[in-house]
C-alpha cells in the first residue's frame, strides 16, 4: 500500500506518507483512520508527505472529492511536503476544496512543516 499513516492524538495531527499512485482501494483502508480521529478529536491538522508520489487513478480521484466535500470544515491546517513542482501547485489547487490553512514544503523542509502543523493544535 502506498499510504502510511502515523496518529498524533496528544498533538491532534495525523502523518500521512504517500508513494506510488493511489488507488480507490487505497482510500478505503485509509479514509476511515481519518474520520474516526475527526469523530473523536474534531478539527485535524494534517502533515502530507509525498515520496515518488504519481498522483491517482481516477477510481481514487472520485474518492478524494467525495472526502473533500464531506470534510470540507473538518481539516484545520494541512502541510503538503513534496519533491516536484506539480506537487508544489496540488496546494493551491487544494484550496476551494477546504477551509485548511494550507502550506506546501519541499522534502528538504520536513522539520518546518512539522513544527508549522503542530502550531495550535
Amino acid at each position: 500500500m502506498p499510504v502510511n499513516i502515523q496518529q498524533h492524538e496528544d498533538q491532534n495531527y495525523l502523518e500521512i506518507q504517500m508513494s506510488g499512485k493511489l488507488t480507490k482501494e487505497d482510500y478505503h483502508e485509509f479514509i476511515p483512520i481519518i474520520e474516526t480521529m475527526i469523530e473523536q478529536k474534531g478539527l485535524l491538522h494534517i502533515l502530507l508527505e509525498l515520496h515518488d508520489f504519481h498522483g491517482w487513478t481516477a477510481g481514487a480521484l472520485w474518492e478524494d472529492i467525495k472526502f473533500d466535500v464531506k470534510h470540507f470544515n473538518d481539516i484545520a491546517r494541512l502541510a503538503m511536503v513534496g519533491e516536484s513542482k506539480w506537487q508544489e501547485g496540488m496546494a493551491t489547487f487544494c484550496k476551494p476544496f477546504t477551509k485548511a490553512k494550507i502550506k506546501y514544503f519541499e522534502a528538504s523542509e520536513l522539520e518546518a512543516a512539522k513544527t508549522w502543523i503542530t502550531e495550535s493544535t
